[in-house]
């Protein structure tokens, strides 16, 4: 899946970080920095990944909402999200 992000930073990965941690610093969903950064694997120590600008607000799903609520088409949602899945306490970029 492609995004649409523009670049915003870079970021080294120091010494017993995770994808998650990172990703949680810079406010994003792990699996937004992963695809920006193509990663099929963990971080390592020393990577440079690069930090896209941010695609919106950071929100967390509740129960009962849809792609089209939240984000106003399902192909909106899966641009901004990287994911075509969607369920209550993920968090998406709205």
């Amino acid at each position: 899946m492609k995004l649409l992000l523009k670049e915003c930073g870079y970021y080294r990965v120091k010494k017993g970080q995770t994808l998650s941690e990172i990703a949680r610093t810079f406010l994003f969903p792990a699996r937004v920095l992963a695809v920006a950064n193509g990663l099929t694997e963990e971080v390592r120590a020393g990577q440079v990944l690069k930090i896209p600008a941010r695609a919106g607000n950071l929100y967390v799903v509740r129960g009962g909402e849809s792609k089209t609520l939240l984000c106003g088409s399902p192909e909106s949602f899966e641009r901004k999200n990287a994911t075509v899945w969607l369920y209550p306490a993920q968090e998406i970029f709205l």
